[in-house]
C-alpha cells in the first residue's frame, strides 16, 4: 500500500499493514519512494501520513481510544 507524506507529498510503501491498523502503535515502516534509487526502510510517524488523495488515514489506525469519544 502506498501513502503519502503530509510535508513533501513523496510516496511511502508501507511495508507491513497490520502495523498501519494497529492503534497502539504511532509510527510504521516503510520506504519512501523519491528518486530512482530503492530508499532503505525507515520508521515514519502516522499523524504525518495521508492516502495520496489526501485524506486522512482513519482515527481508528491511530488512536487507540477512538470510541471513547
Amino acid at each position: 500500500m502506498f501513502l503519502k507524506r503530509k510535508d513533501n507529498d513523496d510516496m511511502v510503501e508501507i511495508l507491513d499493514l497490520e502495523s498501519l491498523a494497529d492503534p497502539a502503535l504511532s509510527s510504521v515502516n516503510g520506504r519512501q519512494h523519491a528518486g530512482e534509487e530503492m530508499q532503505d526502510e525507515e520508521s515514519f510517524e502516522k499523524a504525518d501520513l495521508a492516502f495520496p488523495s489526501g485524506e486522512a488515514l482513519p482515527r481508528c489506525w491511530q488512536d487507540l481510544h477512538w470510541r471513547d469519544r
